[in-house]
């Protein structure tokens, strides 16, 4: 198509692109559309919590995800780090338990900055030249939306249209009294302190809340129907438990809340069962007082009040997410990133990097895809876990355990075990974090997964990450000298495998 043809066809549409969710992917999409001159809307709306909790730009990950998660994270690492201040010369309390630590301090700091990141969007867009509503868009036909802006219903249409909703907390419909829990769209904005807290479920999102929570000084027990970390490495996830239960946190294993009741007090009373006919599980089934109930039981894409029938988009019927082909829906204008493209890891960097490389395509003829495959990740849990390739139990399925070799080693980080760390029970911690290799041997030992529990597990595991995207061999990883003294530096120097039955402990660090 000539220039000259192109313009006419742009002019049929009142953008050459319209982007549904202002999140990581919609304005990275949005923004580097408009950067080649397209003329782009992003619409942008959240609803309320029942708890009527509500924020601005910037999506899942700036206002109730990775950023505040972190920051909290960060507090409660701060807070425990307080013993080895105390060993190392530092006039404060030997335990945070001592010290006051302040919840209303700690959410306006964080609050202030997500708000400061909510105007930074919203500056960028402007600046972008993007047209901004603060509207819920509703497709009326497949290059259409409609919107109420100001009491008055208008329209627009696209020759583009991307999706990029994401998703919002689900909590289970058969819980009787579920309206008195809160998700994690709630408690990064909750002005007041939690007290004692249930967080129901085994995700990372349940296990990384329970963990800075606990951190902070309060009661926090974990309610588990099943598995910790499902998806994840089976060894690397019950690590990550056991260092848990270790330093304090409680867990309920086998049960799932069934009632949830408001005492006068405000508290809320939640009764259990089992979810076997286990008498370990039945004692832990026993009803217990809260003083919040978080649940961390999945989440659900924005995909339903979109009216998508009125485009012929197609959705997976179990899970409700968009079917897509490199970020394709089935009907060619209509494209989707994020957490609601089914089988799409739910990071904010993939959505960043797919509405990236998908403007590049639309806009500026590029050949570029997002490759879904390899992308590194971490669990922001007391004892951090990242891990980037396959868990060992995928391994065996896709190469056969009969052609894998796997090395694996705990270890003491200095700066913990020099201070003589301790658990909740006053004993002296050890072997706190653990690696693991995994390698197809039919292939030269390439390392196919790397896993990581242990502190700075994001740090150490990004250039892992580029390690195993080109190729690397246990050989490569051999030969590369160490940085010391660092946890990561034992990657290099990994000797035990699985297949020996050696013990994989270190007695020093």
């Amino acid at each position: 198509m000539d220039v000259d043809a192109d313009k006419a066809a742009k002019s049929d549409y009142d953008y050459d692109l319209i982007v549904i969710g202002g999140g990581s992917g919609g304005i990275s999409c949005a923004k580097e559309a408009a950067s080649t001159g397209a003329k782009v809307a992003l619409f942008d709306y959240v609803k309320p919590t029942p708890h009527g909790t509500k924020w601005g730009l910037g999506g899942t990950c700036v206002n109730v995800g990775c950023i505040p998660k972190k920051m909290m994270h960060y507090s409660g690492l701060l807070g425990e780090s307080m013993h080895d201040a105390h060993m190392l010369g530092w006039d404060v309390p030997e335990s945070h338990k001592e010290a006051k630590f302040s919840w209303e301090k700690m959410i306006e700091t964080v609050n202030n900055y997500v708000r400061s990141l909510n105007w930074g969007y919203s500056v960028q867009l402007r600046e972008a030249g993007i047209k901004y509503y603060k509207a819920y868009a509703k497709f009326v036909d497949p290059h259409t939306v409609e919107f109420e802006l100001k009491k008055q219903t208008q329209k627009v249409t696209g020759k583009y249209i991307l999706l990029a909703m994401g998703g919002r907390p689900r909590v289970p419909s058969n819980v009787e009294g579920n309206e008195l829990a809160i998700t994690s769209d709630d408690i990064f904005w909750k002005k007041t302190p939690p007290g004692k807290t249930l967080c129901v479920g085994a995700s990372y999102i349940s296990l990384e809340t329970a963990g800075f929570l606990h951190a902070m000084g309060y009661d926090v027990t974990v309610a588990v129907r099943s598995i910790l970390l499902r998806g994840f490495d089976t060894e690397c996830a019950n690590f990550v438990g056991d260092y848990m239960k270790e330093v304090g946190v409680k867990f309920k294993t086998g049960v799932v809340p069934t009632k949830l009741e408001k005492l006068d007090d405000g508290k809320i009373r939640v009764h259990f069962k089992p979810s076997k006919d286990d008498e370990e599980q039945k004692a832990d089934a026993k009803m217990e007082i809260y003083d919040t109930v978080l649940f961390a039981t999945g989440r659900a894409p924005e995909t339903k009040e979109l009216c998508l029938d009125k485009t012929g988009v197609a959705l997976d019927e179990d899970s409700g997410k968009i079917r897509c082909s490199k970020e394709q829906t089935n009907v060619s204008h209509i494209y989707a990133v994020g957490d609601i493209v089914y089988g799409a890891p739910e990071l904010t960097p993939v959505a960043i990097q797919a509405g990236k490389l998908l403007a590049q395509r639309l806009f500026k003829n590029a050949v570029n895809w997002m490759d879904y495959h390899f992308v590194p990740t971490t669990v922001f849990t007391p004892c951090e876990y990242a891990c980037v390739g396959y868990s060992e139990d995928e391994a065996n399925d896709v190469f056969g355990e009969e052609n894998l070799e796997v090395y694996h080693m705990k270890n003491n980080p200095l700066e913990h075990y020099s201070v003589k760390r301790k658990n909740i029970e006053g004993k002296e911690m050890h072997n706190t974090i653990f690696f693991k290799v995994i390698c197809d041997k039919s292939k030269k030992s390439k390392i196919v997964g790397f896993h990581y529990c242990g502190p700075n597990a994001g740090e150490v595991m990004q250039g892992f990450g580029l390690a195993l995207k080109v190729g690397c061999t246990k050989d490569d990883l051999d030969n590369l000298v160490g940085i010391h003294p660092t946890c990561a530096e034992w990657f290099t120097l990994l000797k035990v495998t699985k297949a020996s039955g050696e013990s994989a402990e270190a007695t020093a660090c």
